[in-house]
C-alpha cells in the first residue's frame, strides 16, 4: 500500500530545543559543522580561522576617518571616507606587543563584508550597518553624508559593527571577516572567490516564497510581525526625538536673549548719559551735584549692573550647552537606529525560512505526482486528467515495454526525490535550531542593549535639568546681589 507524501510542514518542525544554560549554549555544536559547511561551498577557499579564538585575543577600533578622491568603476572622480582600522593585541611578550596591525576601507567594503556573511549564515542575525546617510535628523543637523560630525558618528557606527562581528561566537570565526582586518590588498578578490553572489537568493524567489508558502512556521511568522513593530515603533520615537530637539534648541537658544538684555542694560543706560551729555552741552559735576537723588540712583543702578552682568553671563553658558546636549543625544539616537536596522537583519532570517519552506513544500508536491503517476502506470488507471491520459486515448495504449521502462525511470526519480526530501527536511531542522538559538542570543543582546541606552538617556535628561536649575540658581544669587 503507498504512503501518503509526508506534511512538509511537520517536517520542517524541529523537536523542541531543552533549556540551553547560556546564551551561545545552543550554537556551540553547530559551531564546528559550519565550519566544515562553509569550507565545503566556498569553491576551495576555506573561510572559517584555525585558530577560534584569535579575535578574542585582540582590539579593534576605527580610530581615524580621512576625506579622499579617486576613481571609480566607471573612471569617474569621486570624493569619499576611508576609515583607518587598527588592530592591536592584548597579549603581550617581553613588554612587546605580539602584534600591530592597520589598514584603510571604504564604506562600500564594509557592505560588500556583510553581504558575505548575509550569505554564508542566513540563520545568524547579521549586525546591521550605520546609516549611509543621516535619517531622522533635526534642522540644525547636516544631512550631508560628508559632514565632519555624521562621518564621525558613522565611524563609531563602524567600530561598532566589527566589535559585534567580533563578539558573535560563529562570526568572528570567518576567516573573510578576519582578512578584513588583516589584508589590504586583493581582499576584494578574495571574497568573490567565496563565490557568494551565485549563492544569495534572489529578491523576486524570496517574495514569491513568501506569498505561495502554504504552511509558514508560526514562530517565524510571529518573528516577521516582531520585527516589523519594532521597526515602526523606533522610527516613531526617532521622529519624536527630532521634534523635540528642534523646539529644545529653540528654547535654550532664546535664553541667550537674557543675557543680552541682561548685559547690555547697563551699558545702554551709561550711553543714554553721555548721549544727554553731548546733546545738552553740560558739565559731568552738573548732573552730579544738581540734586542727592540722581547721585544715589545712579549708584543703585551701578550695582545692579554688576548683577545683571553676572546674570547674563550665566544665561549665555545656557543658551550655549545645547550644542553639546543635543551631539550627546545624537550618539544615543544611533544606539536606537542600529536596532532600527536590526529589524531588517530578523527579516531576513525569516524570508530565508520562508525559502527553505516552500523548497520544501515544492519537492513534496513534486514527489507525491511522481508517485501518482507510478501507480496510475502499475493500475493502469487515471485519477486526474492529463496530458498523457488524452494523448493514450487518441493514439492507443503504451506497449508493456513502453510501460515498464516509464515506470522503472519514474521509480528512480522517487528514489531521488525521497533523499532530496529527506536532506531538505534535515536542512531545514539544523536551519531552525540554529537560527532561533541565534535569536534567542539577539533578543538577550537588545534587551541589555536598549535599556542601558534608555537609562543613560534618562540620566543625561535629568542632568540637563539640574544644570538648567544651576543657572537659574546662579542667576538668582546675582539679582540677590544687585
Amino acid at each position: 500500500m503507498e504512503q501518503a507524501p509526508p506534511d512538509p510542514e511537520r517536517q520542517l518542525q524541529p523537536a523542541p530545543l531543552e533549556p540551553l544554560g547560556s546564551p551561545d549554549a545552543g550554537l556551540g555544536a553547530a559551531v564546528g559543522k559550519e565550519a566544515e559547511g562553509a569550507g565545503e561551498e566556498s569553491s576551495g577557499v576555506d573561510t572559517m580561522t584555525h585558530n577560534n579564538f584569535w579575535l578574542k585575543k585582540i582590539e579593534i577600533s576605527v580610530s581615524e576617518a580621512e576625506k579622499r578622491t579617486g576613481r571609480n568603476a566607471m573612471n569617474m572622480q569621486e570624493t569619499y571616507t576611508a576609515y583607518l582600522i587598527e588592530t592591536r593585541s592584548v597579549e603581550h611578550t617581553d613588554g612587546q606587543s605580539v602584534l600591530t596591525d592597520s589598514l584603510w576601507r571604504r564604506y562600500s567594503e564594509f557592505e560588500l563584508l556583510r553581504s558575505y556573511l548575509l550569505v554564508y549564515y542566513p540563520h545568524i542575525v547579521v549586525p546591521p550597518l550605520p546609516e549611509k546617510r543621516a535619517e531622522f535628523v533635526w534642522h540644525k543637523l547636516s544631512a550631508d553624508n560628508m559632514d565632519p560630525d555624521f562621518v564621525e558618528r558613522r565611524r563609531i557606527g563602524l567600530e561598532n559593527f566589527l566589535l559585534r562581528i567580533a563578539s558573535h561566537p560563529i562570526l568572528c570565526r570567518d576567516k573573510i571577516f578576519y582578512l578584513f582586518l588583516t589584508q589590504e590588498g586583493n581582499w576584494k578578490e578574495t571574497v568573490n572567490e567565496t563565490g557568494f553572489q551565485l549563492k544569495a537568493d534572489s529578491r523576486l524567489k524570496a517574495l514569491n516564497a513568501t506569498f505561495r508558502v502554504k504552511n509558514p512556521d508560526k514562530r517565524f511568522t510571529d518573528l516577521k510581525h516582531y520585527s516589523d513593530e519594532l521597526q515602526s515603533v523606533i522610527s516613531h520615537l526617532l521622529r519624536v526625538r527630532a521634534r523635540v530637539a528642534d523646539r529644545l534648541y529653540g528654547v535654550y537658544k532664546v535664553h541667550g536673549n537674557y543675557g543680552r538684555v541682561f548685559r547690555h542694560s547697563w551699558s545702554l543706560f551709561l550711553f543714554l548719559i553721555s548721549w544727554s551729555y553731548k546733546i545738552l552741552e553740560r558739565p559731568l559735576w552738573f548732573f552730579s551735584s544738581s540734586s542727592r537723588s540722581k547721585s544715589e540712583w545712579s549708584a543703585i543702578e551701578k550695582e545692579m549692573g554688576d548683577g545683571l552682568q553676572s546674570a547674563g553671563h550665566h544665561m549665555d553658558v545656557y543658551a550655549s550647552s545645547i550644542d553639546d546636549i543635543l551631539e550627546d543625544e545624537e550618539h544615543y539616537a544611533d544606539q536606537l537606529k542600529e536596532y532600527l536596522f536590526y529589524a531588517e537583519a530578523l527579516r531576513a532570517v525569516c524570508r530565508k525560512h520562508e525559502l527553505m519552506q516552500y523548497d520544501l513544500e515544492m519537492a513534496a508536491q513534486d514527489l507525491a505526482s511522481k508517485k501518482q503517476q507510478c501507480e496510475e502506470l502499475v493500475t493502469g488507471t487515471v485519477r486526474t486528467f492529463s496530458l498523457k491520459g488524452m494523448t493514450t486515448k487518441l493514439f492507443g495504449q503504451e506497449t508493456p515495454e513502453q510501460r515498464e521502462a516509464r515506470i522503472k525511470v519514474l521509480e528512480e526519480q522517487i528514489n531521488e526525490g525521497e533523499q532530496q526530501l529527506k536532506s531538505k527536511n534535515l536542512e531545514g531542522r539544523e536551519f531552525v535550531k540554529n537560527a532561533w538559538a541565534d535569536i534567542e542570543r539577539f533578543k538577550e543582546q537588545k534587551n541589555r542593549d536598549l535599556k542601558e541606552a534608555l537609562i543613560s538617556y534618562a540620566v543625561m535628561q535629568i542632568s540637563m535639568c539640574k544644570k538648567g536649575i544651576q543657572v537659574w540658581t546662579n542667576a538668582k544669587e546675582c539679582f540677590s546681589k544687585m
